[in-house]
């Protein structure tokens, strides 16, 4: 009997997918539920398991192919045995008699003990091994519990010996040409279309973090004593845009034909930045968590995103976005609208900058944030007010606990 290999479903408004790798080859012996083949999508990069144990029989669908949900990649011929790395029915060859002493046997306990100390790396990082040849062992992973990165790897290969004094530049090629990714062809895809169908305008001001450093330096101790997170400034944020959400609702919705789709819920997506490139995962019902519960799901979802295994539930129906260009030095930008949204926080670099307050000049931590809209939801007065609740909140962290 031959079981068949599908593309599982994507997730909400994902069809298609890209075949990064196949891990097993014809004739090899499979087990249920083992990882079989990598698939890239525009949001994430998933596995797809055996779903019964036997051999590989055909592979149907090679590397670099575009496949559709539903259609078969392959055979497994189910209950059949296959090849394995280590063929335990065979009779071992008496070994040749030598004079040379005995080699010590291996310790099993020691080897399974190794085996099972081993992290499992992500499968971004081990594709990225293979390609490299580096080996995993030279690598200290940053991943939850040890685990090797895409990002570990990126790093080891780069700072990697440099060719010999003798070796010119000119030696290797000018130029090299590498196929975009799956995600990288989407994210010029979408990002171009948010340019030419909406109204993209932005709109800036500037915050003085001077109250909420301050918070956030008393009580980071105790916060993350308690809740066992840090306490960071894009908690704040969230509850600030939720806040001004509420009030501004415009940019809460979303245009769908020749309707605008007011939004009564507050999934906000947090960009993160990642090797394959920019995802933004969600935080659902960011107006019903507290301040420990978004700085925890934050948290969360951006392990899961730099470790490449957020779930398309992770990623899909938000809101509303806020990109943090300031955790890579951009003191300002202007972000463009993750469609079908109508708006987006950019928040930038803090820095010390030379301000004026009550007549006297002083030295305060200042933010500039940006918010770009679609115009043809969101008017200017709307944007400008929109970014002036999100200052008093930041300014005067007392009104997120008042809710003011």
């Amino acid at each position: 009997m031959a079981g068949e290999i599908t593309v599982p479903s994507l997730g909400e408004s994902v069809s298609e997918a890209t075949i990064s790798k196949w891990y097993k080859k014809v004739g090899d012996a499979i087990a249920q539920d083992e990882p079989l083949l990598e698939l890239e999508t525009d949001k994430v990069t998933l596995e797809v398991n055996a779903p019964a144990a036997g051999k590989l029989k055909e592979i149907k669908i090679g590397e670099g192919k575009t496949v559709e949900v539903g259609t078969l990649l392959g055979l497994i011929e189910v209950g059949a045995a296959g090849a394995q790395s280590v063929n335990k029915g065979a009779v071992p060859a008496a070994p040749a008699k030598t004079d040379a002493p005995k080699a010590p046997l291996p310790n099993p306990m020691a080897a399974a003990k190794s085996a099972t100390a081993a992290p499992q790396n992500g499968p971004a990082a081990r594709k990225l091994l293979e390609e490299t040849g580096i080996n995993p062992s030279s690598i200290a992973g940053t991943g939850k519990d040890g685990r090797i990165t895409k990002g570990d790897v990126l790093t080891a290969s780069t700072s990697a010996p440099a060719a010999s004094g003798n070796q010119r530049a000119s030696d290797g090629p000018r130029e090299e040409r590498v196929k975009m990714t799956k995600l990288r062809q989407v994210i010029a895809k979408r990002l171009k279309e948010s340019q030419n169908t909406a109204a993209i305008l932005t709109t800036f001001n500037e915050i003085d973090m001077g109250n909420v450093i301050a918070l956030r330096n008393e009580y980071k101790d105790i916060f993350e004593k308690k809740h066992g997170v840090k306490l960071g400034f894009m908690g704040f944020f969230v509850k600030a845009a939720v806040n001004a959400l509420k009030e501004i609702a415009g940019v809460n919705a979303q245009i769908d034909g020749d309707e605008i789709v007011y939004k009564n819920y507050y999934d906000i997506g947090v960009a993160v930045g990642t090797d394959q490139g920019l995802v933004v995962p969600v935080v659902r019902n960011a107006d019903q968590l507290s301040l420990a519960e978004i700085e925890k799901e934050i948290g969360r979802l951006a392990i899961k995103a730099r470790e490449g295994s957020l779930a398309m539930s992770d990623l899909t129906g938000g809101t509303f976005t806020i990109s943090n260009g300031g955790v890579y030095g951009s003191l300002m930008g202007t972000p463009i609208i993750n469609p079908p949204q109508s708006g987006i926080l950019g928040m930038h670099k803090t820095e010390e900058r030379p301000v004026a307050i009550k007549g006297q000049v002083v030295i305060r931590p200042m933010m500039y944030v940006a918010l770009s809209y679609d115009h043809r939801i969101v008017d200017g007065k709307e944007s400008v007010s929109f970014l002036v609740r999100v200052k008093e909140a930041i300014e005067d962290p007392r009104r997120l606990l008042l809710g003011l």
